[in-house]
């Protein structure tokens, strides 16, 4: 098993390497100037985020599709994952990974346009989209389509399954001594009661969780942040010069280089906010929107978010935290993000707890939906049997993920997300023609409140 678990590590270190961060970080830059900086309609994007678009086709609001896709998204990452990238990468670290969530908003925003612009009614008569039909309709290439569909499904169990639910199993029962056993069959059964009510249930629990759950982590970081107040100011300009220049960080705080920094920040931001990844414009492509456009500009909302805010104020605690506090070890991204949050007197370890939990259950939630969507595509006809089948093997696998050690399922869960990542990209670079088109006439020709004869 070791062996075969160093196979992975390097199978997965290849795939997320220089030319996969390279490739990502290169198709967020070319859509951001070929759509001409659709980031600058952020703001509009959040008031569409909370309208109800009246008479428009879909399954769910549009909030409810970003609420899920942000439940998928906003995970166990943006807590330990920024943390880890600090004490890798060192404090400039956190700049870049800001830096993947300003420019990945327009790939982000490319994904919902696709989504919705290539959806289709299945024969249950719910609504179905995301890369699989965008490279099917769009491209003609089914087999690249299907591939990815297999991916999304593979994924599922590795990181919107079984880790998720070794993280919460593991934090139970190291803060509470609570059986693992136990907390896998609580788990398996809060899960089945929610997928048992389908997309629609998915998505209410996603709009409730996922505002509350986010709202308590950012209340805990602030909090933080006030208690460091004299450090902050001092912690963003480390923050932006050791991006550039690590030996800033004085002494050699973390004894890295700028590619070092480069490398996990660049890496944790792409990981974090899925722009390009292709999972996100799966659910995108169930809201009730009256064009492709607006719902992309909803989507794209998503990234900002999770890698604007989330872990930006995420770095930001972490680095003022280390100037504070000296004698906070950072070799360990977990511990760090603990020793921080221990430093709120009473709530500081619940609060953490609380996040972790809660993020990663909404992650088993949103992932359980695209996997949904990825047997639909490949079954048609036959996928509500093959979908049931698919439930109780979820089900079963959230049970062994949070009893057993993950080591190799981690590996494999990184492996295909960078799988599902490569035909996705292609479906964006090669569609990025008419994606322009779309924003160039409803976004950019002021036509944004028409309704489209393809929604």
């Amino acid at each position: 098993m070791g062996e075969i678990n160093s196979f992975f590590t390097m199978l997965s270190s290849i795939l997320w390497g220089w030319p996969m961060i390279i490739l990502l970080l290169g198709t967020h830059v070319f859509l951001t100037l070929r759509l001409r900086f659709p980031q600058r309609r952020l703001f509009t994007g959040f008031r569409l985020s909370v309208q109800k678009d009246k008479g428009a086709t879909g399954d769910v609001s549009q909030f409810g599709a970003l609420a899920t896709a942000m439940a998928a998204t906003i995970g166990t990452g943006n807590i330990v994952g920024v943390a880890t990238a600090v004490a890798l990468g060192g404090p400039g670290a956190v700049f870049w990974c800001w830096l993947t969530g300003i420019f990945g908003m327009a790939t982000k925003y490319a994904e919902g346009l696709l989504a919705v612009k290539y959806r289709v009614k299945g024969s249950d008569g719910q609504t179905y989209g995301g890369p699989m039909y965008a490279l099917e309709n769009g491209l003609g290439m089914k087999w690249l389509a299907f591939f990815f569909a297999i991916f999304t499904i593979m994924a599922s169990f590795g990181i919107g399954c079984t880790v998720q639910a070794n993280s919460i199993a593991m934090l139970a029962s190291e803060s509470y001594g609570i059986p693992t056993w136990i907390v896998g069959i609580t788990i398996c059964s809060i899960t089945t009661l929610v997928l048992l009510g389908g997309v629609k249930s998915i998505a209410n629990a996603c709009t409730v969780l996922v505002p509350f759950m986010a709202g308590i982590y950012i209340t805990g970081c602030l909090y933080i942040l006030c208690m460091n107040i004299s450090f902050v100011w001092p912690a963003l300009k480390l923050i932006v010069v050791s991006a550039f220049n690590p030996a800033a960080a004085g002494g050699g705080l973390m004894g890295t280089t700028v590619m070092m920094a480069a490398r996990y920040g660049l890496a944790r931001g792409l990981f974090s906010n899925e722009s390009g990844m292709g999972s996100a414009p799966i659910i995108a492509a169930a809201a009730q929107t009256r064009n492709p456009v607006r719902q992309a500009l909803v989507s794209s909302t998503g990234t900002f978010w999770d890698t604007v805010v989330i872990c930006a104020l995420t770095g930001l605690m972490v680095v003022s935290s280390i100037l504070a506090h000296p004698d906070i070890s950072y070799d360990d991204g977990a511990a760090l993000t603990k020793v921080a949050f221990a430093k709120i007197p009473y709530v500081g370890t619940p609060l953490l707890a609380f996040g972790i939990l809660t993020f990663a259950f909404s992650t088993i939630l949103g992932w359980c939906y695209y996997a949904k969507c990825s047997v639909n595509y490949l079954m048609n006809k036959r996928a509500k049997r093959f979908y049931l089948l698919y439930r109780i093997i979820y089900i079963v696998a959230l049970f062994f993920g949070s009893v057993v050690s993950l080591d190799i399922i981690w590996n494999l869960a990184d492996i295909m997300n960078a799988l599902m990542a490569i035909p996705n990209l292609v479906s964006l670079l090669l569609l990025s023609g008419v994606i322009t088109r779309e924003t160039n006439k409803y976004l950019w020709g002021g036509r944004l409140d028409e309704e489209s004869s393809l929604t």
